[in-house]
This record gives structure tokens, sequence and C-alpha cells, in this order.
């Protein structure tokens, strides 16, 4: 028996198996997706927000700050990009400055340092991009960016090199609360039920994003409904990642805080996201219309956007709930069942915080001694392109491979790739390679340097071209050899 099975490989079933591989704790995490981050997690706006957004009190609010503090150092010990740019939220018209002002007296009641608004001289001198039609904008100077594929692969290796067990391609299909008596007491255990074959466990995580409601009335009377939420984004290329320096929101409605355009870590400019209820919780595809209402309000915030550079564009999906906060914490009715769910926006930024409190949460509930050889660090894969060329000259001596390019727009090695592959959680598919190394993510989106890539996972992992996946299942690239007939 297991004593913690988390269901959910994203970046909060990630953070939350991080902080429980602290202690002497047999845990296990379910994922029924070929490899960590292929949700919600993957596909984001890649943003560390302040917390001047949630309401005053809420888990949201407090989730939020804590997370935002406990970034910068995260990665630095994991190894991750991660920069505090700061962000800005811009007013368009003299009616809304009320709304600028809710924004800071709340964000100053949330206990968010260094708020201030900024009047238009000051904004203007600031980001000189900025529309003219902006007269004013709350300025958040500990609002940050970070690589969300980045924070998440840390985060599992981390807790895979401290014992945490993964296991992917394995989906929940039902679980089965199991009540008994313990010492006078009515306790329960839980009963996990795959395609794979079943588990035990003392306490269940569930972080399964959209789908944490289900599991939740599996076990609840009290029932919970999550909406998906589709938010579409547009990618442009790093030749215009400097048009601004800080994150530039619009002043949030009903939906969310609106359409952004962003620096990413990377060097990109990121603009989105919409934000659309659906009640499909697989509906990820991009639209047309979606496309058009970014780049036309994304236009209103920036003076000269250049349409022209957007080299891609994606989807993901919001888990919003019903009640409007963060659900963190006991199922009331069921012993030893604890949600992470409802994380929407700012769950990225929150994700450690939530790691943290339900880690706590446990400790408080069942106690058991820390481990004494916790390893604390990870160091992620060599940036090869961002060395210095005494690095680059110490990286090819130690693995030619390094001198290999396999990757034209992102400058990436054959040797990041071998990493990618074989360190703890390697790589299996061409889009766990893209998340470790950023191979395929420059202007050609792989045009290029995909079918070599194939080749090397193919070589590696033992296998033929033909069962090489992009992102498991049945997304095969080769389905025949154009000579067998001939």
């Amino acid at each position: 028996m297991y004593d913690v099975i988390i269901i959910g490989a994203g970046v909060t079933g990630c953070a939350v198996a991080r902080e429980l591989s602290r202690y002497q704790r047999k845990v296990l995490i379910l994922e029924r997706a070929s490899d960590i981050c292929e949700g919600t997690s993957k596909a984001n706006s890649g943003i560390v927000h302040s917390g001047y957004d949630a309401e005053p009190g809420s888990m949201k609010a407090r989730m939020n700050l804590r997370g935002n503090q406990m970034m910068e150092q995260l990665s630095k010990d994991l190894d991750f990009p991660y920069r505090k740019n700061g962000s800005l939220v811009l007013c368009f018209h003299e009616e809304d400055r009320a709304k600028l002002q809710i924004l800071l007296d709340r964000g100053r009641a949330n206990q968010v340092p260094e708020l201030r608004i900024l009047e238009k001289e000051e904004l203007q001198n600031m980001e000189p991009e900025i529309s003219e039609n902006a007269i004013a904008a709350l300025y958040a100077p500990t609002g940050g960016i970070v690589c969300p594929f980045g924070l998440t692969i840390a985060l599992a290796e981390n807790a895979a090199d401290n014992g945490v067990e993964f296991r992917l391609n394995t989906e929940v299909t039902a679980i089965e609360k199991i009540s008994e008596q313990k010492n006078g007491k009515n306790t329960c255990h839980y009963r996990i039920l795959t395609q794979e074959g079943e588990e035990e466990c003392r306490f269940v995580i569930n972080a399964a994003g959209v789908y944490a409601d289900r599991f939740h009335n599996m076990v609840s009377r009290n029932k919970i409904h999550i909406t998906p939420r589709r938010g579409e984004y547009c990618l442009l290329d790093q030749a215009v990642g400097k048009l601004v320096d800080k994150t530039v929101f619009q002043l949030p409605g009903k939906k969310g805080k609106g359409v952004l355009v962003t620096p990413t870590v990377h060097g990109n400019l990121l603009i989105g996201p919409t934000a659309e209820d659906i009640e499909d919780k697989e509906a990820v595809n991009t639209t047309r219309e979606g496309m058009d209402t970014i780049l036309s309000l994304a236009a209103e915030s920036i003076r000269h956007l250049p349409k022209g550079q957007v080299i891609t564009s994606f989807a993901g999906l919001r888990a919003h709930e019903e009640g409007g906060d963060f659900l963190i914490g006991e199922a009331e009715d069921a012993s030893g069942f604890l949600d992470a769910a409802g994380i929407e926006s700012p769950g990225l930024t929150s994700a450690p915080a939530i790691g943290e409190y339900l880690a706590e949460l446990l400790q408080k509930t069942d106690p058991v001694p820390e481990k004494e050889n916790f390893i604390s660090t990870r160091k992620g894969i060599p940036d090869f392109r961002h060395a210095s060329e005494e690095e680059q000259k110490k990286l090819i001596e130690e693995n030619p491979a390094y001198a290999h390019m396999i990757c034209r727009c992102e400058l990436v090695t054959e040797g990041e790739i071998l990493s990618a592959i074989h360190r703890t959680l390697g790589a299996t598919t061409l889009d766990g390679i893209k998340r470790r190394t950023r191979e395929g993510m420059g202007r050609c989106q792989s045009g290029f340097c995909a079918p070599k890539t194939i080749e090397i996972l193919a070589r590696e992992l033992k296998t033929d071209k033909a069962e090489i996946t992009k992102c498991g299942g049945k997304s095969v690239f080769l389905v025949g050899k154009d000579k067998d007939n001939v």
C-alpha cells in the first residue's frame, strides 16, 4: 500500500510530489499522458503573478503571494528559467481609474509589496511601445515570467530523484473509498483503479486539472463542477521579443485578466489568452475567431504590434470551479482525500505554495520523519546556446555530441537531446524533447529538425522510427516507407 497517490503530473501534482518527497512516505503519481506536463501546465502564459487580483482572504490570494515569494529561490535550487520583470495593468479611460484603484487596494490587502500607480508620462518612459491611449497603469515590480514546462519538469525530476514513483500512460478510471474501524475511529483508505490494474493508498491527492471534479465526485457527496475555460495564444518570433520588457495586462473582466502582451524567458513575445467556457475537456484547438480576438485586443495595448511575426498558436484549458476559488484540502466527507481542484490562474504561480501547504497538512494529520538525505537541488540540461565559448568547448570535450547542431532555430545540439532522453523521467516523444530542450520551438516549428530528432529518439530508445510519436498514443509520424511497394 502507498502512503499517498497523486492523480495528475501537471505543475500542481509535481509540486506536491516534490514537497512530499522531503518526508519518509511512499508516494506514487499517476498520469494518463505519455509524459509529465501534458495538460494545462504546458499551455499557459508562464506568468508569475504578483497577487493583486485575487480577493483578499481567498485561497487564491494566499497561495499566489506565497508562490511568488518562493519562485526565485526555487528557480536557483532546481535550475529552471525565471525572471522578475514586473507587470503593468493598463487603464485607457478616466472613468476606469476607480477599477485601477480597486486593484491597488486589493493588492495591498493581500500584502503585495511595492505596488503603485503610474501616470502616463512615467508609463511611456518605462515602456515606449505602450499605446498612447493608456492614461495610467498599476505597476507590480514583483511580477515575473517563468518557463512553465521548465518549472514542472524540474519539480518532477527532483521528486523522482527523492524517491517518488511516476507512472505514465496510466489513466485513473475509478476510485473506491474503503471504510474501516481503527482504534475505535472510523477511517478509510482508497483503491485506485486504472487500465493497468489497481493500487491502494491511505491518502489521495487530486491534482487532475479539468478532471478534478470527476474524481472528487467519486468519493464525496458534496459535488463540485469544473468548467474548462479555453484560452488561445499567439507566440511571436524572438526577433520581436524585446518589444516590451514588462508583462502588460489590461484591466480584468469577469473571465480573467484579459489579453496580455509579455516577453517570455526564452526571448519570444506572447499574446493572449481568450477566455471561452466550453464543455469539452479535451478541446485545445485554436480558432480563427480566437486568433482575431487576441490580435485585435493586443493591438489596443501596443503601438505597433508585429502581427507578421507570429510563428505558432496554441490553446490551453483552465479548470474553473463554480465557487471561483481554489479548492485545496480534505473533502469534508472523505477522510484522507485531498483536493487541489479548480486550479486556474494564478495556478502556475501558486503551485509551489500548494505543494508546501498540502505537505504540511498531511504532516499535521499523519506526521512522519523528514528524510536525512533529501536532495534539495537539481541541475538542468546544459544550455549550449547561451553558454560561454569556454563552457561550450568543455561540453564538446566531455561529449562530442554537443558539437552536432540539430535545431538551427534554437541552436539545440544532439548532446542536449541525449541528456533529455537519458536523464530522470527522460523524454520518449518529440514533444518531450521539445519541452526539455526547445528543439522545434523556433521559427520553423520543427520543420528541419524533427526528422533527425525522430532518428535520435529511435536509436536511443532502441525502437523503430515508426514507433516514435509526437505526444504518445496514436500520434505517430511515420506510417510506412515510400519504396516498400516499388
